[in-house]
């Protein structure tokens, strides 16, 4: 961790322009816009927070290239840069605290089958985790305490596996892969046939194949085919308490947030995003560059790029207007007894002539 860094040495670090401040200022640490105080810097991710960069504490902050900057406190240093959040990252692990040290080997508490394929001077394999028969691991992977990596499964180059995630019978993960803790890679699909009142399971034999630089979050289960594979596609980053059904496909570069299920034989395409509880019936197709905001119902296949919401999920603006209208039905009831009592007068009016 450094202790401290002067203004224009910050700005050569993120690769921006030092707009407003002194060169030799010094930074000793980072925060929030809301939270930072003198001697840390910030970053403007999200215009929504202007409000708050106009009364932060902090000594220098993070901005577009193109923020208007006039109505910024003249006290506030700004580094301009193209994108504050991915370059504060770099802030971030100048002041944070150090990466964990990749250490090599295999503890003398973890359960490992004899004809396990990895070298262990190039792998590290925690405490009680455990590796069954057939099993073969790619240099610079780590198997955090407490993992499960069942029989036959294939696991890339550098790989996270975190502690009590699961990877089960024969599933191929690529190079890169990482999985936080409590996730389940390969449980069976849900599977059942009704028979003479009694629901039967029907076996799941197919795999997951997750491709490299995918990241699953906590608790997040990913289904196995019932023939074939359940596929992940390169890139795509699954937050935490997601479901993916068996023989779902998703495309390269998707972003599918927290709470989101998605049913059997689904198919996503391309840089697909889904955002918080978004439910996605099955046997879809859904194509590139869709854009569902939270709480969707994705009743049909989409094929047209564009942003969507509702129940069921439509094109934007038709979406929202769909959702707005329940908040009228009070006025319009009211309107509507209003003119049930003027015909009702109108008629007894004519009655009495």
């Amino acid at each position: 961790m450094n202790s401290s860094i002067n203004l224009q040495k910050l700005a050569g670090l993120v690769g921006g322009e030092l707009a407003v401040g002194p060169a030799d200022g010094v930074i000793t640490g980072i925060n929030s816009i809301m939270d930072a105080g003198p001697g840390d810097a910030t970053f403007l991710g999200n215009v929504r927070y202007l409000p708050a960069l106009k009364t932060t504490r902090a000594t220098v902050a993070l901005v577009p290239e193109d923020l208007d900057v006039s109505e910024v406190p003249t006290e506030l240093a700004l580094i301009r840069v193209k994108n504050p959040t991915l370059a504060f990252s770099s802030v971030i692990r100048l002041f944070g605290p150090p990466s964990r040290e990749f250490v090599p080997g295999v503890h003398e508490t973890a359960t490992v089958a004899i004809d396990a394929i990895f070298d262990p001077q190039k792998v590290s394999i925690g405490p009680h985790a455990v590796i069954e028969e057939g099993v073969t691991i790619g240099d610079g992977s780590t198997i955090h305490a407490g993992a499960s990596i069942g029989r036959g499964v294939s696991l890339g180059m550098d790989c996270v596996i975190h502690s009590n995630a699961v990877i089960k019978e024969r599933c191929v993960l690529g190079n890169r892969v990482i999985l936080h803790s409590g996730s389940v890679i390969g449980s069976d699909g849900f599977g059942y046939e009704l028979v003479q009142g009694r629901h039967q399971k029907i076996d799941q034999v197919g795999i997951v194949q997750i491709d490299d630089d995918v990241e699953i979050g906590s608790c997040t289960t990913i289904d196995r085919a019932r023939f074939g594979r359940t596929w992940i596609g390169e890139g795509t980053k699954i937050d935490n308490l997601v479901q993916i059904g068996h023989n779902c496909i998703l495309g390269k570069h998707c972003i599918i947030v927290s709470q989101t299920g998605i049913s059997g034989s689904t198919r996503l395409g391309n840089y697909v995003t889904m955002g918080g509880q978004v439910g996605v019936a099955g046997h879809l197709e859904i194509g590139d560059q869709v854009l569902f905001l939270a709480k969707s119902g994705v009743t049909k296949s989409i094929h047209q790029p564009g942003a969507y919401t509702g129940f069921p999920a439509r094109p934007l603006m038709e979406g929202r207007k769909m959702l707005s209208l329940p908040a009228k039905i009070p006025d319009l009831l009211d309107r509507v007894r209003e003119l049930e009592k003027k015909i009702a007068a109108l008629e007894h009016n004519g009655h009495e002539e």
